[in-house]
């Protein structure tokens, strides 16, 4: 088995276009969650508030590649075109098949069912409908736009795992490249806002509603007064390879993924128990060999739900006690759906390169049900070789990532 490195990423989130838009609003402990007028428009529907991608310049892309985009394939476009550029990879080995794609979203786009269907059952025919729409709205809609965009023609993935798929697209990447099954994957996850995907939050009690008049202190991680998720969009992509060729190359290395696992919980397809939330980080860390002791941080999944935050804690804490510092970064960006495994674990990199911790946005009071780990509330300067990533989805998919801050 070959060791995997990280030698690109990139991202779209709400703070902006870039990893270095994302990494300057973190370390600066700025939200991104702000009113959504499409929200007030929903009758019934109780959040109003999310966390939207910035105006971008989609027509960077060609029209002959942009027409069967919809907002989540152009985010994923941006953040992999930027990936592949800092990871020094040229046009030959990008289409001539030694880099596979892995990359997908939680569904097809929204926008574009909703522009569909909004024809199609208000007339009932289908005059109007443009032939490109299919392409928006099938489910690996991500991973075919963009490998026909960068001519991909090694093998492609699109593994939906709802809110784990960037981490597990990551993840099964990384054991292409370890079996020598390609030589480079870029891989992550995308999502774009629509109101039903607030919607859905809202109609299984999940959602924040208790913020709508302050919008940037919600989500509340593990605090005593969080009320649920916030709904957000964007896109994060990382280019993977062997240490091998990463060195042959001289490319900058970021990071090592040392270990994965996903695993299902099938307890409960709504909130994760805490004995499956253990069992996947264990595997994860057997999977790279690392003892529980070594661990020195935990990027958290922590969505800011009752269940799901004191779930995770327990795990955490029944597995590794005190000894690893925790944070999760929702609490500034919101939950990216499919993009967020990604966009945190960008983040990771960058704090264990960067000998720092980013706090828990929002959490001011540690509710007794979150306690019995060391969470970080203050941005915190101190070296991490070893971090593990959580990601835990709806229906019951949990997935785990191990990184380690690269040393030869």
């Amino acid at each position: 088995m070959k060791r995997v490195v990280v030698t690109g990423m990139g991202a779209i989130s709400p703070f902006g276009t870039g990893v270095t838009p994302l990494m300057d609003g973190l370390e600066a402990g700025k939200s991104g969650i702000a009113p959504m007028e499409a929200l007030l428009e929903i009758t019934g529907l109780n959040p109003t508030i999310a966390g939207q991608v910035p105006e971008i310049d989609a027509k960077v892309i060609p029209r002959k590649f942009r027409r069967t985009m919809s907002p989540m394939s152009i985010f994923a476009t941006l953040a992999a075109q930027e990936a592949l550029t800092m990871a020094g990879l040229g046009e030959e080995t990008i289409t001539n098949g030694s880099l596979g794609l892995s990359v997908s979203s939680t569904v097809g786009s929204v926008q574009t069912l909703e522009s569909f269907f909004s024809k199609f059952l208000n007339g009932r025919t289908v005059d109007g409908i443009k032939s490109t729409e299919f392409f928006k709205i099938m489910n690996h809609t991500c991973a075919s736009n963009l490998a026909q965009r960068f001519g991909i023609t090694g093998r492609v993935m699109a593994p939906s795992a709802a809110c784990s798929t960037g981490c597990q697209t990551i993840g099964l990447a990384s054991e292409a490249i370890a079996m020598g099954k390609q030589d480079f994957m870029l891989c992550g996850g995308a999502d774009e806002l629509h109101p039903l995907t607030v919607g859905t939050f809202d109609i299984i009690q999940a959602a924040s509603t208790g913020y709508n008049d302050k919008p940037t202190e919600s989500p509340r991680p593990f605090d005593v007064n969080r009320d649920g998720i916030v709904c957000s969009e964007g896109a994060a992509m990382l280019v993977l390879e062997s240490l091998e060729s990463a060195q042959n190359r001289g490319a900058t290395i970021l990071a090592e993924i040392s270990g994965f696992a996903s695993t299902s919980d099938p307890s409960n397809p709504a909130s994760p128990s805490p004995e499956a939330i253990s069992r996947c980080m264990r595997l994860a860390l057997e999977d790279g060999g690392i003892a529980p002791s070594e661990v020195d941080y935990v990027n958290a999944h922590a969505t800011g739900t009752q269940l799901g935050d004191a779930a995770e804690s327990e795990a955490i804490a029944s597995l590794m006690g005190k000894k690893p510092l925790v944070s999760g970064l929702k609490g500034h960006l919101g939950h990216t759906m499919a993009a967020s495994g990604a966009l945190e674990i960008i983040a990771t990199i960058f704090m264990m390169n960067n000998g720092l911790v980013i706090p828990t946005r929002n959490l001011i009071d540690i509710a007794p049900d979150c306690e019995g780990i060391q969470h970080v509330q203050q941005l915190q300067r101190t070296p991490i070789t070893t971090a593990l990533k959580n990601n835990f989805a709806l229906g019951g998919i949990n997935t785990c990532i191990v990184i380690r801050r690269y040393n030869d």
